[in-house]
């Protein structure tokens, strides 16, 4: 997974992203618990790390399930140094 430039899907309970990182490694896809990044706002503090180049998939599981506690997904960008770049992208 490239650590400079990756997804995330933020929650606003942790026990929904514990349960999605669990879904997402069942399935096969590379993803990993980590601290939400301060440009977004809201929610538990943590979030699902996932490698871009899955993104179908994560989108995928997100619009099939029941993802009530969803704040978003968003392409982070840390190249170039400084403050890291959030994106949003549709999951729907």
């Amino acid at each position: 997974m490239d650590e400079q430039l990756f997804g995330i899907a933020a929650f606003r309970s942790r026990q929904q992203v514990m349960r999605f990182e669990s879904t997402l490694r069942r399935a096969g896809i590379g993803a990993r618990v980590i601290s939400t990044p301060k440009d977004v706002a809201i929610g538990c503090g943590l979030s699902v790390q996932f490698d871009l180049r899955d993104l179908r998939q994560v989108q995928s599981y997100l619009s099939g399930g029941q993802n009530t506690n969803l704040i978003g997904v968003y392409q982070v960008d840390r190249r170039g140094g400084g403050r890291p770049r959030l994106t949003a992208l549709s999951y729907r």
